[in-house]
């Protein structure tokens, strides 16, 4: 065995291991199904070109790049390839230019690959709309950043919007597979052990360009101790320089995490409930994930104690699905310690439970007739809806009068602590109940 695909100079592992072919193309199946847009795109001896522009969006990693260099070495088209980070105006004038050339000399379509559009300002995107709209050029656009926000409306009327989801733990799997044995990778040089593997995938979190590059560094520290290279797990803490967590997010360790997350929020520790999330992030668990806990624990354990944790739960929430990761562990940690630190409640989850196990029980009568649809009395349905009294029409605002059905009158199902913001529900409750007659 050799170790030829390793010497210092060459070209990174994760650059040389992109597919030629949809074909290799590993996870993304809802976009690569026969007759897809970027299928019919890649297609040859497709009878038309398929002149759709296309905007890819999705995490790092999802093989965005990949996708569109696959599309260009199937169907023969003349491909070029701008990033956003250093291209201008006059570039993207110049590949209008000479895509309109190829085609009139020629007959060739031109394929524009932008990468990190969002990076472009809307000057920059409206330099790409004759272009397109008159199909000089077909455009791949891909971003990390949600286009609704980032990509000029004339731009996404103008294209087709494909979201690419997160490689699967399987479909990193097989890259890493296939870059072992590969000619174009290591090429057999080394062997990876199982741990060691799925170390490697599970660091990857779903970009398989972090996987192939920590396969390389990995495959490198293996390699220079001579002899038979296997890949060990050692092997991959050392290349990543990261301690590797036992962590399976389909197993125990996923569930065991977040619950001691949860409970840590609930017990108001904000330094183990960051510790969990810390540990969460770096084993690669899904942020959306975390974000729904956040929001689930601010209604259920923090409630109307602090009304504004469900708002920061939810805003995080937001953040984590604009901003992706790994920026996204700044407001998932700031909601986390928010939701700690605050008063905690969970009277508003007592109070449906309670409502709801009375109405599964059969504990609920007619609605009380003052409380009916008024819209028909007087008409077809006389006395429905009858004797409303209307509470603004009182200086408290409140009136006495029934609303429970009889059955279930005098029953409490929203009980306030004598914490935080409850303290004044409480107070305030307690004479709205006298009011109605309800004390």
């Amino acid at each position: 065995m050799t170790s030829a695909p390793l010497l210092s100079g060459q070209t990174p592992l994760a650059v040389r291991m992109r597919p030629v072919s949809l074909d290799e193309v590993a996870g993304q199946a809802h976009l690569l199904r026969s007759g897809s847009p970027i299928v019919a795109l890649a297609d040859p001896d497709a009878k038309a070109p398929g002149a759709v522009s296309i905007i890819l969006w999705g995490p790092p990693g999802t093989g965005k790049t990949t996708l569109a260099q696959a599309i260009a070495r199937s169907s023969g088209r003349r491909f070029v390839e701008l990033s956003a980070i250093t291209a201008g105006v006059k570039d993207v004038r110049e590949v209008m230019q000479e895509a309109i050339t190829q085609r009139d000399l020629y007959g060739q379509t031109t394929i524009l690959f932008l990468d990190e559009i969002h990076r472009f300002t809307k000057a920059q995107q409206d330099a790409l709309l004759p272009g397109v709209e008159n199909g000089w050029v077909i455009l791949i656009a891909a971003t990390t950043e949600n286009p609704s926000f980032s990509v000029i409306s004339p731009l996404l009327s103008r294209s087709l919007l494909l979201t690419l989801q997160p490689l699967t733990d399987d479909d990193i799997g097989v890259l890493v597979d296939r870059a072992i044995t590969d000619a174009r990778g290591l090429s057999g040089a080394v062997t990876v052990a199982d741990d060691a593997r799925a170390a490697l995938i599970r660091l990857a979190s779903g970009d398989a360009r972090r996987a192939l590059t920590g396969l390389e560094a990995a495959a490198a520290v293996a390699l220079s101790r001579g002899g038979e290279a296997e890949i060990t797990a050692d092997d991959v803490a050392q290349a990543v320089d990261r301690a590797l967590l036992r962590y399976d997010r389909q197993g125990d360790e996923h569930y065991d995490v977040i619950s001691a997350f949860i409970k840590s929020i609930r017990g108001s520790d904000p330094d183990a409930a960051v510790h969990y999330l810390a540990r969460m992030i770096e084993a690669g668990e899904d942020p959306r994930f975390i974000a729904r806990r956040l929001v689930i624990s601010a209604a259920e354990d923090i409630g109307l104690a602090d009304p504004q944790a469900l708002s920061i739960a939810t805003a995080a929430a937001d953040a984590v699905a604009f901003i992706g990761m790994p920026e996204g562990r700044i407001p998932l940690a700031e909601a986390t310690i928010y939701l700690a630190t605050t008063a905690k409640s969970n009277a508003a989850y007592l109070a449906i439970d309670a409502a709801i196990a009375d109405v599964r029980g059969g504990g609920f009568g007619r609605v009380p007739i003052h409380l009916r649809d008024a819209h028909y009395a007087g008409a077809k349905r006389l006395g429905h809806g009858k004797g409303y009294r209307y509470p603004h029409d009182s200086d408290a605002g409140i009136l006495a009068q029934q609303y429970l059905p009889d059955e279930l009158v005098g029953r409490h199902y929203y009980e306030p602590k004598n914490l935080g913001a409850e303290r004044d529900v409480s107070a305030r409750l307690e004479r709205i109940r006298r009011i109605l007659g309800d004390r």
